[in-house]
This record gives structure tokens, sequence and C-alpha cells, in this order.
């Protein structure tokens, strides 16, 4: 019995069978979802073979010194950001031998927002080794807290697929 819902691990599923028959290897950079994007991929059998590492970067500070994310764009942009996210997933990729990573930052609530980053707004980038770069900026409302982190699960798997081609 899986910890997550059925489309979750059906999609987590379907990246490690596609990684794992091509020999890619993917790490996640995790702020607002601590660890549920690697949770989500290590719950399929035969996941060693693909996940390598996960970072989870909850506070600024981790994620200056696990990811390399620069104080100057957390000071001027702050941690839920579009340079922020890309930072993130830059340094993922860069401190570890992955083919594909993937990186959030978000604000899954109920406190912490404001008019301009409301609960909800999410980054997410991943990028691959080979040259792909996404972006999305996921707006996905006072939906609850664990329900906006599973959202963001989800819109992270599909991006991995999407940076891996």
């Amino acid at each position: 019995m899986s910890l997550y819902p059925a489309d979750i691990e059906s999609t987590a599923a379907r990246i490690i069978a596609a990684f794992s028959a091509r020999g890619l290897t993917l790490a996640t950079a995790e702020s607002c979802t601590g660890g549920l994007i690697a949770g989500a991929l290590t719950e399929i059998s035969g996941s060693s073979a693909v996940v390598d590492r996960g970072f989870v970067t909850y506070s600024n500070q981790a994620k200056i010194d696990l990811l390399g994310v620069q104080p100057e764009t957390l000071e001027r942009h702050g941690a839920v950001s579009r340079q922020t996210a890309l930072e993130m997933v830059e340094g993922a990729l860069s401190r570890s031998g992955c083919d594909v990573a993937v990186a959030v930052t978000g604000i899954a609530g109920p406190s912490g927002g404001t008019d301009e980053k409301p609960v909800g707004l999410v980054h997410l980038a991943a990028r691959s080794r080979k040259g792909a770069l996404l972006h999305r900026e996921m707006r996905y409302g006072e939906i609850g807290r664990a329900e906006i982190r599973l959202a963001t699960v989800r819109t992270a798997l599909e991006m991995l697929i999407e940076a891996a081609g």
C-alpha cells in the first residue's frame, strides 16, 4: 500500500521505468514539499537505479549551504521566486552527477502568504544536463496545506518527464 494517491504513484512508476530504461538519474531540491517528491519516487521498487539524492532545503540558509543559492537572490527576490527555483535546480544538478533535477519552493500555508505572494504560490524548475530548462509558476490557491504540497508533487513529476525529453 502506497503512502501516496494512485495518480502520483503511477506517475512516479512511469518515471522510474522510463529513466531506468534510458540509464538516467535524478535529484530533487525541495522546500515546501519537504521531501515528498523524493518520497514518491522512492516508493517505487527499482528507484535506487534512478534516484540519486534529494535535497530538503526548507530554510534560506539550507538553500545557500546545500544548493549554492546566492544570498542576494534570496534578499532581492525572496525564497519563493522564479530566480530562487532556478538557482535551486542548478545547484541540485551541479552538486550531483545526475542527468535531470527538479526544484520546488512555495507557500503551502495556511499562513505565510501576502498579496504579492499568496498561499498556494509555488515556483518549480526542472533541468536536464542536455539543456532543457523549465520553470512553472503555479497558483494552486488556498486548497489546504496537504493539497498544495501534493499538487506540487504532481507538477514536479510532470516536469521531470518533460525535462528528460
